[in-house]
């Protein structure tokens, strides 16, 4: 059954249908079996494997997620260092020191760290001529044969067998 109803805020008049009593008490009663609160299971566990999975997950909570997060903090935090070295970047110290710092500050210098591993060294190069840290062995070649050795310090140089001097009387 279809009912013309006119509403106040229309101009004209709009058709819609119109509950009857069957209809509208069944509205009613859904309507306050939806509001009405229902029995509620929020765990699966009872009882006293429930105080278990609690203590579980509480000593989950306060020992190992903290431990986790601080390895996971500090090796993200060395990851510039490690790309500097593994690059040869010549000032691979200044930045694990910047790493270092940036530990202390919350990891505020890590972005700072990071850019710097990645860049190219332009004065460095300017004044030795590369732009890779040749120092501590990072940068040894090896020499062609036929090539001879430059001793550089009294360790490496050979010593020699002196033959015995001939003692000579002199005066009689």
């Amino acid at each position: 059954m279809v009912s013309v109803v006119k509403h106040r805020w229309d101009r004209g008049v709009a058709a819609r249908p119109a509950m009857t009593g069957r209809a509208g008490a069944l509205a009613v009663a859904g309507a306050l079996a939806l509001g009405l609160p229902g029995a509620a299971h929020a765990s699966l566990l009872s009882g006293e494997a429930l105080d278990t999975a609690a203590d579980v997950i509480a000593w989950i909570a306060l020992i190992i997620v903290p431990v986790v997060a601080i390895a996971v903090f500090w090796l993200v935090h060395i990851l510039p260092e490690k790309i500097a070295e593994n690059k040869k970047h010549p000032q691979a110290k200044a930045i694990q020191v910047l790493c270092l710092l940036s530990l202390f500050f919350g990891g505020m210098l890590w972005p700072i760290a990071w850019l710097w591993a990645y860049t190219k060294p332009v004065l460095h190069k300017m004044a030795y001529g590369t732009d890779v840290d040749e120092s501590h062995g990072h940068g040894t070649r090896e020499e062609p044969e036929g090539t001879v050795p430059v001793l550089t310090t009294e360790a490496e140089v050979p010593v020699r067998s002196v033959a015995p001097a001939k003692t000579v009387k002199l005066g009689g």
